[in-house]
């Protein structure tokens, strides 16, 4: 048996909580309110099914791997969070009762989170009143000066050249539109650009930013595979080079990020080698996180990077992927040594996270 969900009823779970109300009402149009049988199993230990799942009436019986065993009440503040996260399950969980439940896709959440946190950010941080230099003018010149260019092998970037498309572009002309999918990465090679985004209800528009030639756009959508975070729009007359998001995941996404087992940064973390770093937000990390990791939530990284020690290396995690990759990125950009949990921190076995 199904029946509809109301936004009442997730407004308040964790990390739902902290979306906006489209994206709250983008999940509501995904899902329906699950009832399950006294005495059945809503998942067993060990299964791998990708969901989050919350409980909304009842009670649960939890059965851990390690033998303890827990009954978790709809409306307990416990219950606001998802039902033993992660995988594989590292419980089963029986109704004691009849029980209302919900289930969302993993990856569906983590973008829409991915989405919510890059959205306030200023997509290239540049001071509209910075002289700018002749060299400056240079596009070719700014993007190679730049932090990240330098990580990545220089026969990619010479392929990167040669795919480029060159793109003629007219004043208000729209480069990208707040909430598009994204396809092409972009450098700005002549002219100017202005960064907007609507507010949360739609009624304004936020400029964010100014482009100027040689900045870069449009990698954070590529790299979280979600869509665009705010709109870009030609303020004068120019052009632009514009790499496809397969040849960007190919030359630049791949050379950047690092992927690590758990087994691997585990003993690396353990030797002094590197720091866990935590970007999911605040609610998330007190809920459960890994011992010694530093949290730094990623709608808050670009304000706080500086806070970093840029000497350290940082292995990042999220829930499943989506956000560690945008911060990895992100920080690369800025000249840290980063490397990626691979299958996020849902993937770690329960007695290894420190709760």
């Amino acid at each position: 048996m199904s029946r509809k969900v109301e936004l009442s009823e997730i407004k308040n779970l964790v990390p739902i909580s902290s979306l906006t109300y489209e994206n709250q009402a983008e999940i509501l149009k995904t899902i329906t309110a699950q009832i399950l049988p006294a005495g059945k199993m809503l998942f067993k230990s060990s299964q791998v099914d990708k969901k989050t799942v919350y409980l909304l009436e009842g009670d649960l019986e939890l059965r851990y791997l390690d033998g303890q065993q827990k009954i978790l009440k709809a409306g307990s503040e416990e219950a606001r969070h998802p039902v033993a996260h992660n995988q594989p399950r590292q419980a089963s969980a029986i109704a004691r009762n009849d029980v209302t439940f919900i289930a969302i896709d993993n990856d569906l959440m983590d973008v829409l989170l991915t989405w919510d946190q890059t959205a306030s950010y200023v997509v290239t941080e540049i001071d509209e009143n910075e002289e700018i230099d002749d060299a400056d003018n240079d596009w070719m010149t700014k993007i190679l000066r730049s932090e990240i260019f330098m990580r990545i092998p220089p026969a990619n970037i010479q392929q990167m050249f040669m795919r480029m498309e060159q793109v003629p572009a007219l004043p208000g002309e729209i480069i990208v539109h707040q909430g598009s999918q994204g396809e092409y990465y972009y450098i700005l090679q002549k002219g100017e650009c202005e960064v907007i985004r609507k507010s949360p209800d739609g009624k304004k528009q936020l400029r964010l930013a100014v482009l100027k030639s040689g900045d870069g756009f449009g990698e954070e959508a590529l790299i979280s595979d979600s869509v665009r975070n705010a709109t870009v729009r030609m303020v004068a007359e120019g052009s632009l080079m514009r790499l496809s998001q397969k040849d960007f995941n190919e030359l630049l996404k791949e050379p950047v990020l690092e992927k690590m087992e758990y087994a691997k940064a585990s003993e690396l973390v353990n030797a002094g080698g590197a720091i866990w770093l935590d970007v999911r937000l605040e609610n998330e990390y007190k809920a459960s996180n890994l011992k010694g990791s530093v949290n730094v939530p990623l709608y808050l990284l670009r304000l706080r990077a500086n806070k970093l020690n840029v000497q350290q290396k940082y292995i990042i995690y999220c829930n499943s992927g989506s956000r560690s990759a945008t911060a990895a990125y992100l920080l690369s950009e800025r000249g840290f040594n980063i490397a990626i949990l691979t299958g996020g921190y849902l993937s770690i076995p329960s007695a290894e996270n420190a709760a």
